[in-house]
């Protein structure tokens, strides 16, 4: 293939680039700096620096939301400028292929399509694939073959549970939970608690730290909050049995999701689930111990990846390199919308 190929899985938190050219995985935050109202001052990792530490003038925002985008115009402005900064190979006339959610409307499906097609990067083709299929090819799995595969893909505003046969979605579920729904449960906790107001980055920072699936994690950490009381800023020592007890609920809301999925699933392909096991990705499976906990709740074998977050976009390169995956992608360019 002589044309440069891109990969593109745009995150609620971070959006994920492969390029085929350089072969390697741009991974930036997926977030803009904004003044007067729509000028671009920053975007990616610079423009969350600026998160929750912003004056007025500038405001930061996320421009995918719940999976699915809420700011077309400006999303498309920073990947444009991302991919001439930071992309190594050619862009005028590269194919792109996109990562889509699946329990998303076509309405919604076509923005991520008009986002690279209707763009100054004059793509040869734009492709899409949905997320859950990327990922289980993104595992090194053979997603053509009659065989159940389920995966649960854990974002940062949604969590997909899907079982995939024969190169397509028998049962899914989008669950509007993740890692930020995570993050607020933390700060939610220790207000309550502890009379501590916390931010995003520091309840973030708590649970990849001392988040974990089941109790009995023993590290602690300082963190530097707002006392409701003083209004004064203190430091506080918080312990891992603080967290989860802030996020327990949500982990078991997944739980829930995953055991209600495995329910609705026919017999000969839970067969092949339980002799496979069960795929978690995205960059919130990363919490120690999310594993045993679904262990513990399915009776069957959890398998983790390195690098989750990192998953779908190796899948769609996989996808769109290989002759056998071809036909999982599929273009909206003829596709009338009613």
């Amino acid at each position: 293939m002589t044309n440069n190929v891109y990969g593109i899985d745009l995150g609620t938190c971070n959006m994920k680039i492969y390029c085929k050219a350089s072969n390697k995985i741009m991974n930036e935050k997926n977030t803009i700096a904004l003044v007067n109202k729509n000028e671009m001052y920053a975007y990616g990792d610079d423009a969350y620096a600026m998160y929750e530490k912003a004056p007025e003038t500038i405001q930061v925002t996320f421009p995918v939301v719940g999976g699915v985008i809420a700011d077309f115009n400006n999303l498309q402005v920073m990947l444009q400028t991302y991919l001439e900064t930071h992309a190594k190979g050619k862009l005028r006339g590269a194919e792109f292929i996109v990562a889509v959610p699946t329990d998303i409307t076509d309405v919604e499906k076509r923005a991520f399509f008009d986002m690279f097609y209707k763009s100054k990067l004059k793509p040869k083709s734009v492709l899409l694939c949905e997320k859950p299929i990327a990922d289980a090819v993104g595992l090194g799995l053979n997603v053509n073959e009659p065989t159940g595969i389920m995966v649960v893909d854990i974002g940062a505003d949604t969590t997909e549970i899907s079982v995939i046969s024969l190169g397509g979605l028998v049962l899914s579920d989008l669950l509007h939970s993740g890692g930020n729904k995570i993050d607020e449960s933390i700060i939610t906790y220790v207000k309550r608690k502890y009379n501590l107001v916390i931010g995003q980055k520091t309840a973030q920072s708590m649970k990849e730290t001392l988040g974990s699936g089941i109790p009995g994690n023993t590290q602690t950490m300082v963190v530097v909050g707002r006392d409701v009381v003083s209004g004064l800023p203190i430091e506080m020592e918080m312990s891992g049995a603080v967290v989860y007890e802030a996020i327990k609920d949500n982990l078991n809301t997944i739980c829930n999701s995953i055991k209600m999925i495995l329910e609705k699933t026919p017999p000969e392909l839970a067969r092949d689930i339980i002799h496979s096991g069960i795929y978690i990705t995205g960059g919130s499976s990363k919490i120690h111990d999310l594993d045993q906990l679904f262990r513990d709740i399915t009776g069957i074998e959890i398998n983790t990846c390195e690098e989750p977050e990192e998953c779908v976009v190796r899948g769609l390169l996989k996808i769109v390199s290989d002759a056998k995956f071809k036909h999982l992608a599929f273009s909206m360019k003829n596709k009338i919308l009613l």
